[in-house]
């Protein structure tokens, strides 16, 4: 290894180089040590881990050096009646946040308590929008026309370079000389973004090709990937779901320590008024936290929280108690591809029942998304219960110093 050190510090070997004249293993070992000779800081727990690394530097990760460890905890049992996800459930959660995880699993407990969580997958669709450059207005809107009147054409391009993606929808939206084309496609049990690029690419092609119109990006930002935006928020983007219960008078005051019409004012006051006083795209308490922990523990992008953060939690007053809801538009999620297959992260997904593909395909996605936005429920419903019967403080004390 000394020869590959002199090398490294001679400038005549690149550390992305290394997988090419030695095993994965051994280029992170090598890589490692350089950092450390380099910086002077010591690497010994980055460098100790379970996973193995021939897949994970092929796929997931490069210029690796070793991993930085999350602890993760479980929430539950959550009962889920939804149409894919249906029984009860241990939702493993990837957080150094204290408090987060106690939280979460008093809201199962809530949940459970109650019957379990209604959840239902509304709409299901990953997009990518390249973006063209039009000569005019008018040859701009004959480029809209001509991909309103050719979308058999541009799917059947899409669609022969995957053999499970299908484009479903193609919007178009012009502005001044530019043409955005927003195509959605069924990523069945993946998350689905290197396949809708690659569809997209083909299509793209073809579109400038019968329109003379200029491809100028791929992703227009249209999409709108890894970023708030109200045209996910209003026509979905990944899983669109929405999970309620119905919390009677008896479940609010000996769970959340609490009363319905008290828990109906804060939600409304906070996550409804508060929220559209900000101006912000999300009218939720906190559904960011639970997505985030969910995502880096079953090997999510954990880039596309920002995307599932635009929820929008309610609590309707019934007769009994209160109807508590979070609808999550923005979900992109998947059981096959990118980090689900690193072995950690695969072991989660084992534990929801949803590792792999499904039968038939897209089933075990849909049936992640559902634990998902049960556990997204559950996390409002103690948090909005903590902050209406004045608890937070004492919690973030207890567990989160």
């Amino acid at each position: 290894m000394d020869e590959y050190l002199a090398r490294l510090r001679a400038g005549t070997l690149k550390l992305y180089a290394l997988e090419q004249e030695l095993s994965p293993g051994e280029a992170v070992w090598l890589r490692r040590r350089y950092i450390e000779e380099e910086t002077g800081v010591s690497l010994e727990k980055v460098g100790s881990y379970t996973i193995g690394v021939d897949r994970v530097v092929k796929k997931n990760c490069e210029n690796m050096i070793g991993c930085v460890q999350v602890p993760v905890g479980v929430a539950g049992p959550l009962a889920v009646k939804g149409e894919y996800a249906k029984g009860s459930f241990w939702l493993p959660l990837a957080t150094t946040e204290g408090a987060l995880v106690a939280s979460v699993n008093r809201g199962a407990s809530a949940i459970t308590r109650a019957g379990g969580a209604e959840v239902r997958v509304l709409h299901d669709g990953i997009t990518r929008a390249p973006a063209f450059a039009a000569d005019s207005v008018v040859h701009a809107k004959n480029v809209a026309g001509w991909v309103e009147s050719h979308r058999a054409e541009i799917a059947a391009a899409a669609e022969s370079t995957t053999s499970h993606g299908k484009l479903t929808d193609v919007v178009t939206t012009i502005t001044g000389t530019t043409v955005f084309v927003r195509m959605e496609f069924d990523s069945k049990d993946a998350m689905g973004m290197n396949m809708v690029t690659i569809g997209g690419q083909k299509a793209a092609e073809l579109i400038a090709k019968e329109t003379g119109a200029r491809l100028v990006t791929l992703s227009g930002n249209m999409c709108t990937d890894k970023k708030p935006a109200a045209v996910n928020l209003i026509r979905g983007r990944g899983r669109s779901v929405v999970a309620g219960v119905h919390l009677n008078h008896d479940q609010i005051r000996d769970i959340l320590k609490t009363d319905a019409r008290t828990l109906v004012e804060v939600n409304t006051r906070k996550n409804l008024v508060g929220s559209a006083t900000a101006v912000s795209l999300g009218f939720n308490a906190h559904v960011a936290n639970v997505i985030a922990a969910a995502y880096i523990a079953c090997g999510q992008d954990p880039a596309h929280v920002v995307e599932g953060s635009m929820a929008i939690t309610t609590m309707d007053p019934t007769e009994h108690g209160v109807y508590a809801a979070v609808t999550l538009r923005d979900l992109p999620l998947g059981t096959v591809g990118g980090g689900t297959g690193v072995e950690t992260q695969a072991e989660c997904l084992k534990l929801l029942g949803v590792a792999g593909s499904g039968d038939p395909p897209g089933y075990n996605a849909r049936k992640f998304a559902e634990i998902v936005a049960a556990g997204v429920l559950a996390g409002e419903i103690s948090l909005v219960g903590a902050q209406a019967a004045q608890h937070l403080a004492r919690a973030h004390q207890q567990l989160g110093r």
